[in-house]
Order: C-alpha cells, then structure tokens, then sequence
C-alpha cells in the first residue's frame, strides 16, 4: 500500500525546486496534493505534471507572508478538497548581502526574509492547524544547515536567523502539540539545486566548490535528495518521531 494514501498534504513554495519534488514525491505515495505558491502559473503547472501522472493534485496563488489570505485559502481547502492531514512548509527566499552592507539594503533582506521564512510558517500552520488537530496530522518544516550554523560563505544574517527560527518552532509546536497525536519535524536541507540558488551557480562556482569541498558526500544535492525524508516524516514510518530535523546535507555538519 501507499506510504501516504488517504492523506491530504498540503505543501508550499510548490511551484518550483524542493517543495514541487516534494510534491511530487508525495502523489506518487497516494496522498492528494495541495500545491501552493506565490506563482499562479508555476504551481498550476507542476499540479499539472502530478495529475499527468496519475496522481491528484491541485494547486492554489499564496502568498504565505498575508496571514489573512492562509486563514482564507485553509477554509477555500477544507471546502474544495477535504480535511489536510499533512503540512509542509517549504516556502522561503534567501540573499547573499553581509550585515555590513548599505543599511537599507540590510533592513530590506531583515524585513522580507523574516516575513517569509518564519512569519510564513507561523501563518501557515496557524491557518491549517484546526484539521491537523484532528487528524492527528504531520507537519513538516523546511530548515537547513543554517538552523544551526552561519556559513562562512557570505550569506544574509537574515536567513541564519530565519532558520534557527524553523527550528525553535518546530521544537516548541512538537512539545505543545504532541499529546494530541501531531507530529511535527523539520528538514536541514545542504547546498540543494534550486532556482533559489541558480544565479549563485551560474556566477560563482567558487562559492559552489567550497560547498562541496566540506561535503563528505562530495557533491551537491538535488531537489529529489529531500524527496525521501519528506515522505519518511510524514508517513507512519516516523511514528515515534517528532520535534527533531533530519539533516539532508551530504555529511556538511559532521566535519
């Protein structure tokens, strides 16, 4: 049988790069997919690609920073599609600009990647928690290595704190919510291939050596390395499994 038949999973920042493999990953096991992004027409287009095939899947425009239009869409769900049993929070940006930089500049990458990266999740979760609750859900949070450490590469204080904010919040929503049966986890995603760090790959293979060169596994990730893990954490496989991060980064954090 499926690992996720009879789910409803919900998974944002769908439209591209992790949260659509993801999402593909998870129609693949059974569950029907709810896919959203801030991007009608890509999300449209990667629901499309599931129902192709063979699986279910729709797709809705979010953005994740307007907490009025989750509560919105949550109910639009709940109507259109059923009770979600599975959330993922995938949606997020990054910037590459040092703290030291122009200060508008820095108090601008502050302001947007905190609103999505972390208020993001907060509004989500918050906005579906009602039928996570009864059905004993599972949420899943995408973090990264950078929920634990700030990469000596240049890189956005912003995003470092925005991830160890993931975390915290993955912890604390696992030791309130455990006793009812939701699970909840995240994932420490390392150098993944994403349209989040195309320009970085394309400009500076440098950087992306440096990457690679601290990876016991010697190479970079793809969208699909997330796959397996997602499934794990949202499938009874994890069932004794909650409030923790399951690291996806080649080894980085080990040496």
């Amino acid at each position: 049988m499926a690992l996720l038949a009879n789910h409803i999973a919900v998974v944002t920042g769908a439209g591209s790069g992790i949260g659509r493999a993801i999402a593909a990953g998870y129609a693949r096991e059974g569950a029907r997919v709810v896919l959203l992004d801030v991007n009608a027409d890509t999300v449209a287009e990667a629901a499309q690609e599931i129902r192709k095939a063979g699986g279910k899947a729709e797709s809705f425009a979010l953005d994740v920073t307007k907490r009025d239009d989750c509560f919105a869409l949550a109910r639009q769900v709940a109507d259109k599609v059923g009770q979600v049993s599975i959330l993922v929070n995938n949606a997020g940006i990054t910037r590459r600009n040092a703290f030291t930089a122009d200060t508008e500049t820095v108090a601008k990458d502050w302001n947007d990647i905190i609103s999505l990266n972390l208020n993001g999740v907060f509004n989500v979760t918050q906005a579906f928690l009602a039928p996570l609750r009864v059905a004993k859900g599972r949420i899943v949070n995408i973090g990264s290595i950078q929920s634990f450490v700030h990469l000596r590469t240049p890189s956005s204080a912003a995003y470092t704190t925005s991830k160890h904010g993931v975390l915290g919040f993955t912890k604390a929503l696992a030791a309130e919510l455990g006793k009812e049966g939701v699970r909840v986890n995240a994932i420490g995603p390392g150098f993944i291939e994403t349209n989040i760090n195309a320009n970085v790959r394309a400009t500076n293979p440098a950087l992306v050596q440096a990457f690679v060169d601290h990876t016991p596994l010697a190479r970079t990730g793809k969208p699909e390395d997330i796959v397996g893990p997602a499934i794990f954490l949202a499938s009874d496989l994890s069932a004794y499994v909650t409030g923790t991060i399951v690291m996806v980064d080649g080894g980085y954090r080990t040496v």
